[in-house]
This record gives structure tokens, C-alpha cells and sequence, in this order.
């Protein structure tokens, strides 16, 4: 093995220094200049989206259907990570699949964004003429399709398939550089190889960007919610606490692994948001959701490649659909790696189709029981969630909601503790993946895995000290950081399916060239 393939587990200390130093100089410049740093940054931020959103729009779409098209294959069968039999259940497994990219959005936008999708009809589906009860369906569509099949598909099917062939059957260091591996060579994994040091310092600054965002909402919400459930002040202090409570669960989870801590707080998490949706089910408008969760998947899946590659409005999609793809691109690297940590003994098409259908289904279902019960009561009473949502934003829509709900004060604490715990397995898995970045090790130091937990709780309570656009100007920056991340998930369209070719020729799934020539020769010998 080569020598930086045995010392993959050293901490690599330019790509620390680098997104380290990124925060830091992030943090510096917003507390001497906000004004300008969000003014690049929102420049920064028009660039990305008016030059490199059709391209991100056709990246998704691309992923998902080379995805799918893999998983049907012969080479579909073949197991990853070296193992015959998965190390994690079933429903373990796909725990922690779904409290990853749901979590990121798991109440506030699935209270919110329904609601201005119905308020405001996307512009794909507007028209002057349709009813309240009309606008529902693509009003929840488009909700769907920007936590549905493409954006699951991003984070975890075809690099996730390139990184577990790297590390686990060729022995390569975890990082995100090994998605270049196919291309390159070993000599990617070099120390300070240009090309790779960048490729994980890019990755580690759009992951934190994106989970350090969440977790200054998280402050922001829950401030509101104690506030409003038991008129505990809502202050910039008190909003720290919830920061240091949630970073303190994310650290006890994050110093016990993937095994324990990880995987119990995911399980907790999944138990309590099926509670939770079976109550909205059971005291909401119970038809009124099934009805519209059928009726906007099957809307979605109809005009599903219009949806995807609608290029009209470019404001429209610039604050919707393509924040959410360079968001969400952002995860992917860190997202395929902590998969691949998981997924040992999964095959491929089970991987895939957990992915990218069954994770996507069970997160609309998620949207439209909390968006669609909100779409309801503001039908019944105008103005009933509208009000508080454009008065007070999103952390006021679920309260809004909850308020209409018998038992509404039951439902919305259970709210508040599901809110903390999806926000909390946020933090401790993208530490993980981080930490993992850093050592090129599926299981990385204790300490460094702690230290990238608080690291994000500490930075998201300074940018809350500062004001509540610097968390917006960080959220949007991972649109920024979207740009080098998107090309480096670009390699894996053509990649995957041919990692996918020989792990399933090794495991004798399928005969290789080699094999059905000699065949070929013994049926030409036999009939001469």
C-alpha cells in the first residue's frame, strides 16, 4: 500500500488551517463590516446562480437518473464495502439516511414553504384564474420537488457508490478528493496535492456553512417557541443557551460515533417524528393530507422534468429552487461519506432506492403532513398562519399551526424537542464527516470530532451576536461554495457505473471481457 494510504488516519493539517481559518476570517469580517461582507457575498451569490443554475439543475436531474438506471442493472446486486451482510439494520440504517438532509429543513420549511408555495403560486403552475383549493396541489408539488428524489439523489447514490470503492476495496483515504480518484490516480491522495487540497477544503467550508446556518435558525425558533408556549423571554442570551444545549447533545453523540450516539439519537429522532405525524393525522385534517400528499406526488411526478429544468423566472429561482440545489450540492460530499460509513453490506440498488425513492417519499409525507395541515386551516380562516408567517417568519408558522391542532400545546413542544434533536443529528453526523475529511478515516479521532461540533455551535451563536442576517449571509454563502463543490460531483455520472462494472465482475455477478472471450473460444472451438 502506498505511504499515504497508511497514514490516512494523520490529521491533515493545511486542510484544518484552510477552513479553519476561513471561519475565523468569516467571523472577523462580519463583526468589522457586515454591510460589506454581505454585499460581496450577495454578488458572489447572483454569479452562482445566473451563470451556474441551468448547469446545477442538470447535474441533479442527471444524478438521479443515472442513479436509478444503475440501480436496475445487473450491476445493482453488487454489495459495497467489502461486506456480504449489512453491519446496521434496515430501519437503523435508514435513520440515519433520513435525519441528514431532513433535519436540515425538518419543521420550519416543512411549516413554511408549502404555505408560500400556496399563498404564491410557482410560476411554472400560476395562473390568474385558479382557486384557493387549485393552488394546494403544485403549491405542495413544489415543495416536493426541492426535498424530494433529485435533492436526496445528490447526497448519497452515485458518489457515495465511487466513495465506498475507493476506501474500502481499494484502501484509499475517505475524503472528498477520492471522488477524483477514478481520474487522477493514487497521486490525488499525495499531501499537499493541489487539486485534492482543494477539492476537501471547499467540501469542509460548504458543510459547515450549511450546518452552522441551521443551527443559528435553531436559536432563532426555539427562542420563539419558548417565548410563545411559556413566555420565557426571547433574547439573544437565551438563544445561546439553546445553541450551547443542542451543542452539548451533538458532542456527547458525536464523541460515542456511529455506533451508539449517532445511531440512537437518529432512531429517537425517526420514532418521535412518526409520532408526531401520526398525530397530525389523527387531530388535523386527516383526508385533507392524504388527499393532497397523493394528489402533489402524483402532480410532481407528471411534470417532473419541467419542475426540474424550469428556466423562466430567474428571480423566482434564484431565492427557491437553486438556493435549495447549491445548499444541498454543498452537503453532498460530506453527506456521500458519512452514507458510506453506514451502507457497508448494503448493495447497490438497495443504497439507491433508499436514497433516492424511499427517503424522498417519506419526506414529502413529512411536508404535507405539517404544510399541508397549515395550507388547511389558512383555507378555513384566512390569514390564520399567513399573519404570524410574514409577520414573525418561519419559526412563528409551526406555532401558528399548532395553535389550530386539539392538544395544540402537546403537539408544539413535541415540535420544540423534535426541532433540537433533527437540528442536534445534523451537527454530530457532519462533525463525523468532517473529522473523517481530515483524517481520510472512517473512524476518526474523539477529539476532532468533538471539536467540529462545538466549533459550529460556537460559530453560529457569534454570527447571532452580530444579528440575524449574518446567518442568512452565511446560508447563502453556501450557494457560493456550490460552485467548486458541483464540479466535483460531476466525475461520479460516468464514474459510478464503472466502479459499479468491476466490483460486480469481482464479486462474479456478471462475466468480464476476459471470461466471455474465453467462452466465446471454447463455443468457436467445439463447433469447428
Amino acid at each position: 500500500m502506498d505511504d499515504y494510504s497508511n497514514n490516512r488516519t494523520r490529521i491533515d493539517w493545511l486542510t484544518l488551517s484552510l477552513s479553519g481559518g476561513f471561519l475565523v476570517l468569516f467571523l472577523l469580517m462580519s463583526f468589522l463590516n457586515g454591510t460589506l461582507m454581505d454585499g460581496w457575498i450577495t454578488s458572489a451569490f447572483n454569479f452562482s446562480v445566473t451563470f451556474f443554475g441551468a448547469y446545477w439543475q442538470l447535474l441533479l436531474l442527471a444524478t438521479f437518473v443515472v442513479g436509478i438506471a444503475l440501480a436496475l442493472t445487473r450491476y445493482g446486486k453488487a454489495k459495497l464495502g467489502k461486506l456480504d451482510k449489512p453491519e446496521i439494520s434496515y430501519f437503523r440504517w435508514l435513520s440515519m439516511i433520513l435525519c441528514t438532509l431532513l433535519a436540515s429543513g425538518g419543521v420550519f420549511w416543512a411549516a413554511a414553504e408549502p404555505l408560500y408555495h400556496y399563498l404564491t403560486t410557482p410560476p411554472l403552475a400560476a395562473d390568474e384564474g385558479m382557486t384557493a383549493a387549485e393552488a394546494v396541489i403544485p403549491g405542495l408539488a413544489q415543495s416536493f420537488l426541492h426535498w424530494g428524489f433529485l435533492a436526496w439523489a445528490c447526497l448519497g447514490t452515485v458518489s457515495t457508490i465511487v466513495f465506498m470503492y475507493v476506501h474500502y476495496h481499494k484502501g484509499y483515504p475517505l475524503k472528498p478528493r477520492a471522488l477524483l480518484y477514478p481520474i487522477f490516480g493514487k497521486k490525488i491522495f499525495k499531501p499537499n496535492h493541489a487539486i485534492g487540497t482543494i477539492a476537501d477544503v471547499v467540501s469542509i467550508i460548504a458543510v459547515s456553512a450549511g450546518t452552522i446556518g441551521p443551527i443559528g435558525f435553531l436559536g432563532l425558533q426555539v427562542g420563539y417557541a419558548l417565548e410563545y408556549l411559556f413566555n420565557i423571554p426571547d433574547t439573544l442570551f437565551m438563544q445561546s443557551m439553546i445553541i450551547i444545549f443542542l451543542v452539548l447533545i451533538s458532542s456527547i453523540s458525536a464523541a460515542t460515533g456511529v455506533d451508539k450516539g449517532i445511531q440512537l439519537l437518529s432512531r429517537i429522532n425517526i420514532i418521535l417524528a412518526v409520532i408526531l405525524m401520526g398525530g397530525m393525522l389523527f387531530l388535523g385534517p386527516t383526508m385533507f393530507i392524504i388527499d393532497s400528499f397523493i394528489g402533489s406526488e402524483a402532480y410532481l411526478i407528471q411534470n417532473f422534468i419541467d419542475m426540474s429544468l424550469y428556466r423562466n423566472d430567474s428571480e423566482w429561482l434564484s431565492l427557491w429552487t437553486l438556493f435549495f440545489w447549491g445548499w444541498f450540492i454543498g452537503f453532498g460530499p460530506a453527506m456521500g461519506m458519512f452514507i458510506s460509513r453506514i451502507s457497508r453490506g448494503r448493495s447497490i440498488r438497495e443504497l439507491i432506492l433508499a436514497v433516492a425513492i424511499t427517503a424522498p417519499i417519506v419526506s414529502n409525507f413529512w411536508f404535507a403532513a405539517i404544510g399541508g395541515a397549515g395550507i388547511f386551516y389558512e383555507m378555513e380562516t384566512p390569514g390564520s398562519v399567513s399573519t404570524a408567517l410574514n409577520e414573525s417568519g418561519m419559526p412563528a408558522a409551526v406555532m401558528a399551526i399548532m395553535e389550530q391542532v386539539p392538544f395544540g400545546m402537546i403537539m408544539a413542544t413535541g415540535f420544540l424537542i423534535i426541532t433540537i434533536v433533527f437540528v442536534a443529528t445534523t451537527a454530530d453526523s457532519m462533525s463525523y464527516s468532517v473529522a473523517v475529511t481530515l483524517t481520510g478515516n472512517a473512524h476518526p479521532p474523539r477529539f476532532l470530532r468533538v471539536f467540529w461540533a462545538i466549533l459550529f455551535g460556537l460559530t453560529a451563536a457569534a454570527l447571532l451576536s452580530i444579528g440575524e442576517n449574518s446567518i442568512q449571509t452565511l446560508q447563502n454563502f453556501i450557494v457560493i461554495t456550490a460552485l467548486p463543490v458541483s464540479l466535483l460531483l460531476l466525475p461520479p455520472l460516468w464514474l459510478a457505473p464503472k466502479v459499479a462494472k468491476i466490483m460486480a465482475e469481482e464479486q462474479g455477478l456478471v462475466a468480464n471481457e476476459n471470461t466471455q472471450l474465453a467462452i466465446e473460444r471454447k463455443k468457436e472451438l467445439k463447433t469447428s
